[in-house]
């Protein structure tokens, strides 16, 4: 097996430092987006195994906000970046090629700032509201969600500008990647969630990721590195949503 582009995804979404020799050359680059759903749950991972460790040494509260560094850091913001970009685009009231360009702009306007201010309160507060019970099993799901829908839509959508990264620039749909995102979010899901707790916050975050897919579309005719971004950390979410209201329903 082939693992050269799975180290490539490893390094590319998260700071681990992966030697470049392991990486392989652009085909393995273009290759990578099929083990994005992996490298979400070896996240996933390590941030449930770190939010156990916390919040044994630590007050909830305190463990929380650690554990929000801890998922900002393992990505460099890669995602919070893209989130604030298309915030800046999206809100800006103005055409399709005047959002592109906003995109490429490194600074963060009034809309960037806010989005990722709201986006991380939202996160808080619903890890603060996680039941204990079900608190590592939400955490594990949240950055493999945001990690399944990055493949998905980077085959589903096509790619807006005319050049770009190229793990990205297939405009071509891909049944394999549905199915390995898919079948990697669904086992884990129905394994720590139980069956029908596990579809329902299954079908949450294939909801919520269609809609981001759909909006993206309409606004710029398709999707960029930093529309990706924003899905994933508005997909990441989704888990810890689904959780928190099946909580408050007394239905789990």
């Amino acid at each position: 097996m082939d693992l050269k582009p799975f180290f490539s995804a490893l390094r590319f979404l998260t700071i681990i430092p992966i030697p470049e020799s392991w990486c392989g050359d652009e085909t393995s680059f273009r290759k990578s987006p099929d083990w994005y759903p992996l490298v979400g749950l070896l996240i996933g991972l390590m941030m449930a195994v770190l939010d156990l460790f916390l919040c044994w040494l630590l007050p909830m509260q305190v463990a929380s906000v650690l554990l929000i560094l801890a998922m900002i850091a393992i990505s460099g913001a890669l995602h919070l970046d893209g989130l604030a970009d298309s915030a800046d685009a999206f809100f800006s009231s103005r055409g399709r090629e005047q959002m592109l360009e906003i995109m490429k702009d490194s600074r963060s306007g009034p809309m960037g700032v806010t989005a990722i201010v709201i986006v991380l309160l939202l996160k808080l507060m619903l890890l603060l509201s996680l039941p204990l019970v079900w608190r590592w099993q939400a955490i594990l799901l949240m950055p493999l969600a945001g990690r399944c829908v990055l493949p998905v839509i980077s085959s589903w959508l096509p790619y807006a500008r005319r050049e770009g990264t190229a793990a990205f620039i297939s405009n071509q749909f891909s049944w394999v990647r549905l199915f390995i995102a898919l079948a990697i979010l669904s086992i884990p899901s129905f394994f720590l969630l139980g069956w029908m707790m596990g579809s329902l916050v299954t079908a949450v975050v294939c909801f919520g990721s269609w809609l981001s897919g759909l909006y993206s579309q309409r606004k710029i005719g398709g999707f960029t590195g930093d529309t990706l971004g924003a899905t994933c950390e508005l997909v990441e979410l989704l888990p810890a949503l689904g959780v928190v209201i099946l909580a408050y329903q007394g239905i789990m």
